[in-house]
């Protein structure tokens, strides 16, 4: 970029509940750009030709979700128009009606949209980008744990747990970054967009941005937390300590005392899927507990945890973690290792 241009400002939102680290993680690598490159390289000096600025709905300085205190650069009010938009990861879960509390943001999400601004989000911060209804008709992505609850509040909108950076919208207007670190990804994409990708692979180089495309869904937990209803909760903790048994739907059906086909829905109602698929969860996840920390074979797992068929095991653990049991194992036992030893 030249020095005649003028810099791309790219508001950060700052909201009670958002998390610092990824905040002025995106703000410091932003900041970053031709600057840290030339230092280490003893090159002139240059800046960077983005303006990363901490906006918030007031400007006042506000104490974040990790206790720490931020200062904003300005208030929604000072900047209607910013080149980009990122709003970053929340401490909410994922069932939180940000509509209520967050409706001034919202609005001046969707207004900035409207008059030309590219929108972003890292992890969690889906849940406002959602709100916007921005998303009708696209794909997106969101944390792996927030992405079933997004599927059936927005079901217009394609939510994919399995890709870390998704590229959507009209134009391309809309980057989403999906669980934990896949912002680094987000602010490549918007360095590679605005700059160029020489420069988004200068600042992965300086950064040691590891660009490996490992599926989120590997390193999810595929748990899903309890139910408020009562009976089927019942239900959940014996087929926690059960779900190796022979047919356990059939027992988990016995046990509430309704028939199959009621049990079927009202357990699909309470948590989202059938019987089986939350069955096949609960093995799939002893499976990966054992794969990272344990000596057996895959034959062995698959049958410790409830599968005779190992070839259907096999066929299962790749569709819903995205790596084969083997791949799995390649990559998390060594990192299981590490950690257990450093543990000692």
């Amino acid at each position: 970029m030249k020095p005649s241009q003028r810099k791309i400002t790219v508001a950060l939102l700052a909201i009670p509940e958002v998390g610092a680290a990824t905040l002025y993680g995106i703000h410091d690598v932003l900041a970053g750009v031709h600057r840290d490159w030339q230092m280490v390289h003893r090159g002139p000096a240059m800046t960077s030709p983005f303006r990363p600025l901490v906006v918030s709905r007031d400007g006042v300085p506000l104490r974040v979700g990790n206790g720490v205190l931020v200062t904003p650069d300005a208030g929604l009010a000072d900047h209607p128009v910013p080149d980009v938009i990122c709003v970053t990861d929340v401490m909410l879960p994922p069932e939180f009606d940000v509509r209520a509390r967050y409706a001034s943001e919202i609005a001046w999400l969707r207004q900035a949209w409207q008059r030309g601004a590219t929108l972003a989000s890292a992890c969690s911060g889906a849940l406002l980008l959602a709100a916007t209804d921005l998303l009708d008709g696209f794909d997106a992505t969101s944390h792996w744990a927030y992405c079933d609850h997004l599927a059936r509040q927005y079901p217009r909108t394609r939510w994919n747990a399995d890709r870390g950076l998704v590229v959507t919208g009209p134009q391309g207007r809309i980057l989403m970054a999906g669980s934990g670190s896949s912002w680094h990804m987000l602010a490549l994409a918007l360095v590679a967009r605005h700059v160029s990708a020489e420069d988004a692979m200068r600042v992965a180089r300086i950064n040691l941005f590891n660009l490996d495309e490992t599926s989120p869904l590997a390193y999810a937990s595929l748990l899903r937390s309890a139910t408020s209803d009562p009976l089927i909760e019942r239900c959940q903790a014996w087929a926690a300590h059960h779900y190796r048994s022979a047919a356990p739907v059939a027992k988990m059906s016995s046990l509430s005392g309704l028939s199959q086909r009621t049990f079927q829905r009202r357990f699909y109602a309470a948590t989202g899927m059938s019987p089986l698929d939350y069955v096949h969860m609960l093995r799939l996840e002893e499976a990966k507990q054992m794969l990272e920390s344990t000596t057996l074979s895959v034959e062995a797992i698959a049958r410790e945890v409830g599968y005779q068929d190992v070839g259907f095991f096999s066929r299962l653990f790749k569709r819903k973690v995205s790596l084969s049991a083997v791949q799995y194992r390649n990559r998390f036992f060594a990192l299981g290792s590490r950690l257990r030893a450093l543990s000692a």
